[in-house]
């Protein structure tokens, strides 16, 4: 569980990202929720996006993701959101930064 200077780091560090997956028409599949977690593997932080045809609210599928994939949801703004897991074999964020 993250703490809000956590969460505040991360956002900080998140504004900067590329969206790097839009969750259209093809909703959320296992090979969408495979390639998600290979990213957040890598990268641990990764911006997402709903697109309007899409039969998700942001909410819905931040939750849904992040239920699948295990990962924590940071914020969800409009149509994006941002997700967070730690790879705990080689840790890509410090958030130790995160606390002073």
């Amino acid at each position: 569980m993250l703490t809000s200077k956590q969460r505040a780091y991360l956002r900080g560090i998140a504004s900067n990202y590329d969206t790097i997956f839009q969750i259209g028409k093809g909703g959320i599949s296992e090979n969408l929720i495979q390639q998600i977690n290979d990213a957040l593997r890598k990268r641990e932080l990764i911006k997402l996006r709903v697109l309007d045809h899409s039969e998700f609210t942001a909410y819905e599928a931040a939750d849904q993701i992040a239920e699948l994939t295990k990962s924590e949801v940071i914020q969800v703004i409009g149509s994006r959101f941002i997700l967070f897991k730690r790879n705990p074999q080689d840790p890509v964020i410090d958030l130790k930064a995160a606390r002073s």
